[in-house]
This record gives C-alpha cells, sequence and structure tokens, in this order.
C-alpha cells in the first residue's frame, strides 16, 4: 500500500469563513473553464476517465407518449 504524505507548504491557514467562500474566484471564470471543472469533479466523483463518461444504458428507460 503506497503511502501518502502532504505537502503542508501548498496550503496556507485560514478561517472557516476564508475557506469556504470561492465565489468570488469562480465567478471570474468564464462558462467554459467552469464547465471543464464540473466535467473533472464529476469525474473523480464517479471514477472514470476525465474525457471518457460510461454510457448511457438505454434499456432501463422506456419511451412512452404522454398523448
Amino acid at each position: 500500500m503506497s503511502t501518502y504524505r502532504l505537502d503542508r507548504t501548498a496550503f496556507k491557514a485560514q478561517t472557516a469563513e476564508e475557506a469556504s467562500n470561492h465565489t468570488d474566484y469562480y465567478k471570474k471564470l468564464t462558462w467554459q473553464e467552469r464547465l471543464r471543472i464540473a466535467n473533472y469533479l464529476n469525474s473523480v466523483a464517479y471514477n472514470y476517465p476525465e474525457n471518457e463518461p460510461p454510457r448511457l444504458d438505454r434499456t432501463v428507460f422506456k419511451v412512452r407518449s404522454r398523448g
């Protein structure tokens, strides 16, 4: 099992309020940059390669008319 160490030089001490306020940073980004970040976070959360999302299983869904 690998041993990971925290790089303490990469972080700075902040209050809880400072650490939780990221809106100013993300508001300055373009919508394309925010979409790229969202794609990356989804790939990490659902454990798939960043530019290869899993295919939708279309056998689960059924098409029905509402008319």
